[in-house]
């Protein structure tokens, strides 16, 4: 059941809550989602979890009053979100984009998160968008920057933005199919639902432009100096990478678990994507469930 609550910014997030027991997980998606995305997981938790998935700020059926310019707005959000249902205590699982969100989370207040499971997580300096030539080819080292020339962007965004105004499941569906769902696919009704709530994503250039900015390294990711704020991640963090993901390198999650440090256990999953809770769901809740005991 769809729940929603106001927060103090003037935002409603809307959010699933599964679950009575003692240990509290907060599950974030990724871009191109919405907490829908966590349904298979969260039927899958033992007894002693409850687990709140939220829609972000511009996903699903969640509100966008205001554009942002960095997951750490969205990770404010769930900050508030946090505040008015009073849980102080928790681990975050975090796909792909909410990876992001989470680390923001876990620098900003430490004291509220016992563990982050990043799954598929962006890395640590962010997701570049490169301009590309005549051919629409990348131009390796040249970046676009602003969100006029990210909305712009001939291949990874314009025809997502089209395929968003015109509702066209098939086109988004394709997208998916040989990018994300590239080992396992989910059965169709439920692939149906997901498309659905794919369609309702609003943010979609102010979510480039947080990616192509994020940068909590020590270095400069060609649209940002790194903030350094990686040293600020003391919690335990299971870093789980797909081997053979083509959204998220598997160098990009190998770089960041070894800039987190000690802190940080890989684990790279063979025949394994961008949707591990997808390619083998009994695989991914055996190793998330190992993490966060």
């Amino acid at each position: 059941m769809l729940k929603k609550i106001d927060l103090p910014n003037g935002e409603t997030l809307a959010y699933r809550k599964h679950g009575n027991g003692e240990k509290v997980l907060l599950l974030i998606h990724g871009n191109m989602s919405s907490s829908m995305h966590w349904d298979t997981v969260m039927e899958k938790l033992p007894e002693d979890y409850t687990a709140y998935a939220m829609d972000m700020r511009g996903f699903g059926a969640s509100s966008y009053h205001n554009r942002f310019d960095s997951l750490r707005d969205l990770s404010n959000d769930i900050k508030y979100f946090c505040d008015e249902l009073k849980l102080d205590k928790f681990s975050i699982a975090a796909w792909s984009t909410g990876g992001g969100v989470a680390m923001y989370f876990a620098i900003d207040y430490p004291e509220m998160v016992e563990k982050i499971a990043l799954v598929e997580s962006v890395g640590i300096k962010g997701y570049p968008i490169f301009k590309k030539d005549e051919n629409n080819q990348p131009i390796i080292g040249q970046f676009l920057t602003t969100k006029e020339e990210i909305e712009k962007d001939p291949v990874q965004v314009l025809p997502i933005l089209k395929a968003y105004e015109e509702k066209n499941k098939d086109f988004i569906k394709f997208v998916w199919d040989n990018t994300i769902y590239t080992f396992k696919k989910p059965e169709e009704e439920r692939y149906q639902r997901y498309l659905d709530e794919i369609l309702m994503q609003r943010n979609l250039v102010d979510i480039d432009y947080s990616l192509v900015h994020f940068n909590i390294s020590h270095e400069h990711n060609g649209a940002e100096q790194g903030s350094g704020e990686v040293d600020k991640i003391t919690q335990p963090v299971p870093v789980m990478q797909g081997e053979n993901d083509l959204v998220v390198p598997k160098e990009m999650g190998i770089e960041m678990a070894n800039a987190i440090g000690e802190n940080a256990k890989l684990a790279l999953l063979p025949n394994g994507g961008h949707a591990p809770m997808e390619d083998d769901i009994d695989r991914f809740m055996k190793v998330i469930l190992e993490f966060l005991a």
